[in-house]
């Protein structure tokens, strides 16, 4: 199965996301990828935040373990300290030779907080803890939530 990390860095009333044009279906994503072989989750996590967005994090704590199913897996996902700078996505990037490709597109943005609730994100489920999350405070230990179950805390999301 499939394991991957994401990360949920919050700036302005703005959290960092990848706008996704994946064959002309919009949508948001947190940003992060797949675990390699022989990597922690943090060890990616890093990785991954550097390749996609330029930036360097230091500071972050796993908040949620969602279960996506097949063919997502287990997306451990951290909460990070924005570290400063510009978020970009480097041309050395994977996702930068996707793009050039031109029909699969991937552009670094900060999605306002305000808008999260109403934008097509991958995954729902996620996007309903977060908001959740946003208005009741981070868990303290992670949280396990399984794709297409989670309802939000006691009055929902």
């Amino acid at each position: 199965m499939r394991k991957a990390v994401r990360v949920i860095m919050l700036r302005d009333n703005n959290m960092l996301a990848m706008h996704r044009n994946k064959f002309g279906q919009q949508y948001y994503a947190l940003v992060g990828g797949g675990i390699d072989s022989g990597e922690t989750p943090e060890q990616a996590l890093v990785r991954e935040v550097k390749e996609e967005t330029s930036l360097n994090i230091s500071r972050y704590r796993m908040v949620f373990v969602e279960e996506a199913g097949d063919p997502f897996g287990t997306q451990y996902i951290y909460l990070s300290d924005y570290p400063g700078g510009e978020a970009s996505l480097p041309d050395s990037s994977p996702e930068a030779a996707i793009n050039k490709l031109g029909k699969n597109l991937y552009d670094v943005q900060w999605l306002p907080l305000d808008k999260l609730k109403t934008v097509p994100f991958l995954s729902e489920t996620l996007k309903l803890a977060i908001l959740d999350a946003l208005k009741n405070g981070w868990p303290d230990e992670p949280v396990t939530i399984h794709r297409g179950m989670y309802r939000g805390g006691e009055n929902g999301a």
